[in-house]
């Protein structure tokens, strides 16, 4: 199971990589006065919205300029708490990768429904987009998932040998804890 979460880790750090430069590089100009942003950056932004047809970028109706404000000031932060988290082997990088794959995959359902539901997107726009869905449930599912082993909480054991050392007995077995912590008060 390691190296199918390092794999994980790996995908996830991709793309946290992506949006922790893209949010307030890229996505933030659809919210923010465009004088505040290089040129280079406006005309990034531009050549994409032109050469994958996203009429979102363009129009920026009110329910995406509210889902840009989110990425901006939760899955923005989220992310680079991710990256740090998986960089650094943090006990807490579950809980946070679950929340920021429940809140982008959210956003990502409601941007692709008016997608597909609009008939304005291209394939070419559908195949940009689609993949941050994945994301988004390899996120969820990454949070649901145990800790690769590599790292513990500092001052804290694992279940098992706090049960062992409180209740007296190195049996392990479910049935043992259970019979232990039914005859001894805490």
């Amino acid at each position: 199971m390691g190296v199918f979460l390092n794999l994980i880790d790996a995908i996830l750090c991709f793309f946290f990589i992506i949006i922790a430069l893209c949010a307030p590089l890229i996505d933030s100009q659809t919210c923010l006065p465009i004088d505040l942003f290089p040129k280079v950056l406006v005309d990034l932004k531009s050549w994409y919205s032109r050469e994958y047809g996203d009429y979102l970028v363009e129009e920026k109706p009110n329910f995406f300029v509210g889902i840009v404000w989110l990425e901006l000031l939760f899955q923005w932060p989220l992310s680079l708490l991710n990256l740090y988290g998986i960089l650094g082997g943090k006990s807490w990088f579950r809980t946070t990768c679950l929340i920021y794959g429940v809140s982008t995959f959210t956003s990502m359902v409601a941007i692709l429904s008016e997608m597909v539901g609009s008939g304005k997107a291209s394939d070419k726009l559908l195949m940009m987009y689609f993949p941050f869905l994945g994301f988004a449930v390899l996120a969820i599912l990454r949070g649901l998932l145990p800790n690769s082993g590599k790292s513990t909480s500092a001052g804290r054991r694992p279940v098992d040998e706090c049960l062992v050392s409180r209740f007296g007995f190195n049996n392990h077995s479910r049935a043992s804890l259970a019979a232990a912590m039914l005859t001894k008060s805490p």
